[in-house]
C-alpha cells in the first residue's frame, strides 16, 4: 500500500519561503505522477503543482514563477519549493500520486502552510 508523508509546513511571514518534501513508500515511485494540492477554508481543493514520471512540470496561473516542484528518484521523494509566499497561500499542502496506467491515486495527510501578513 503506498503511503505519503508531508512535511516542511509551518508559519511564515509574506515574502518568505518554505519547503515541502513528500516521502514515498509502498510502491514504485517511478511509476507514478506526482503533485501538489492546496485546500484553504471553505475553499474546494486545488492543483498547485504536478511533475510527470518523464520530470516534465506544470504550475496553477497563482503559483507560476514562485513555486518549483520536484522529484528525486533515488530517494522517493518530491519537493515543492515554495519562494515570495503570500497569504493568499495559506492553506493545507496535500501531496498526491496518480499512477496513469491502473487508475490509482494516494494522498498523504496534509501539512499546514501559513502565511501572515
Amino acid at each position: 500500500q503506498v503511503r505519503l508523508v508531508e512535511s516542511g509546513g509551518g508559519l511564515v511571514q509574506a515574502g518568505g519561503s518554505l519547503r515541502l518534501s513528500c516521502a514515498f513508500s509502498g510502491g514504485i515511485f517511478t511509476l507514478y505522477n506526482m503533485g501538489w494540492y492546496r485546500q484553504a477554508p471553505g475553499k474546494q481543493r486545488e492543483l498547485v503543482a504536478s511533475i510527470s514520471t518523464g520530470g516534465s512540470t506544470n504550475y496553477a496561473d497563482p503559483v507560476k514563477g514562485r513555486f518549483t516542484i520536484s522529484r528525486d528518484n533515488p530517494k522517493n521523494t518530491q519537493y515543492l519549493q515554495m519562494n515570495s509566499l503570500k497569504p493568499d497561500d495559506t492553506a493545507v499542502y496535500y501531496c498526491n500520486a496518480h499512477w496513469s496506467a491502473v487508475g490509482r491515486t494516494y494522498w498523504g495527510q496534509g501539512t499546514q502552510v501559513t502565511v501572515s501578513s
